[in-house]
């Protein structure tokens, strides 16, 4: 993939961030209160959302650092994924995946701040 394919990409998580996070406010509000699953909808949101800046942020800086991108991606979805099926299905095992999805995102930055090309 070349950098303008990774940029829209991240852009497209930041779309799916901000739209899961409004659908879960409003289109899923009566699943996610009956579910008692309302701040896990939302704690999956702001990392989706922040992450989702952080790819664009990634993408668009020369040089790019490809293995934090990745991480950050893969992080995103398995931390941001886990969290929203769980608040939905209450699938209490998503519960063992979450922090598989967390270790990708800790990479990611520490990938960013082990990086010895730093630019002004």
């Amino acid at each position: 993939m070349n950098s303008n394919v990774y940029y829209r990409v991240s852009a497209v998580v930041g779309f799916l961030a901000v739209a899961l996070g409004a659908f879960g406010a409003h289109g899923l509000k009566e699943v996610l209160l009956r579910n008692d699953a309302v701040a896990v909808w939302q704690t999956g949101a702001l990392y989706h959302l922040v992450h989702a800046v952080v790819l664009l942020l990634v993408a668009g800086r020369a040089p790019f650092a490809r293995a934090a991108w990745w991480c950050f991606g893969c992080g995103t979805v398995v931390f941001s994924g886990s969290l929203y099926v769980l608040a939905l299905t209450q699938l209490k095992w998503l519960g063992m995946i979450t922090p598989l999805g967390g270790t990708l995102l800790l990479a990611g930055w520490v990938l960013l701040a082990l990086r010895s090309e730093h630019t002004a």
